[in-house]
């Protein structure tokens, strides 16, 4: 889903998302404290591999990055060579490999929220105890709905912030950040929230 869309505004996309947004930076810091140098580290739908990527390899971690879009991922290829990049959508990847911390940024909410908690029992399957996930899903209860972005249509879709929390909590995880990057406003706005998750032992 949205992958035809994401394909032909790759070039696009590549140029807008070149540094970090809000607190992103902080999120990641969060993500990754703590962790031996260098640890494996997933990207759930890694795009171009910037900013998020390129961070956690500078910081000198492992990156396994996922994405179904092919041009975001030549990019990504391109760009970080020392990476591993993987064609695959999120509700098709296997989480067979062991990670210390996986990142699931603005990607889960482009899937159909029954397919969500699948995934995210995925992300707990393949996490070292003491791992940590950072999320973002949509910030209020809506039903799915499409939007543009550089002319093109996406998908949209998610389940309101206290039942992720919820679900993370019964898949054994502790929020460390649970907060609204942006707030949903009675308008076009949905809103998008923010979360790092610790995976109990």
């Amino acid at each position: 889903m949205n992958r035809t869309s994401y394909n032909t505004i790759a070039h696009l996309w590549d140029q807008a998302r070149t540094s970090f947004y809000g607190r992103e930076r902080d999120y990641l810091d969060t993500l990754l404290d703590g962790l031996p140098v260098p640890s494996s580290i997933l990207d759930l739908g890694c795009g171009t591999g910037r900013p998020m990527a390129e961070y956690i390899l500078a910081r000198g971690h492992h990156v396994t990055g996922i994405d179904q879009s092919e041009e975001l991922l030549k990019r990504a290829r391109a760009r970080l060579p020392r990476a591993v990049w993987l064609h695959s959508s999120l509700q098709g990847f296997p989480f067979q490999a062991r990670y210390a911390a996986v990142l699931c940024w603005d990607a889960l909410f482009h899937l159909e929220r029954a397919h969500h908690i699948d995934v995210l029992a995925g992300v707990s399957r393949c996490l070292n105890s003491g791992g940590r996930l950072m999320l973002t899903v949509g910030g209020s209860d809506h039903p799915a709905f499409t939007d543009t972005m550089f002319g093109e249509r996406f998908f949209y879709d998610s389940h309101p912030p206290e039942v992720v929390l919820g679900i993370l909590r019964a898949l054994g995880f502790e929020p460390l950040i649970a907060e609204f990057m942006n707030a949903p406003t009675s308008g076009r706005d949905k809103g998008r929230f923010a979360i790092v998750a610790r995976k109990q032992a």
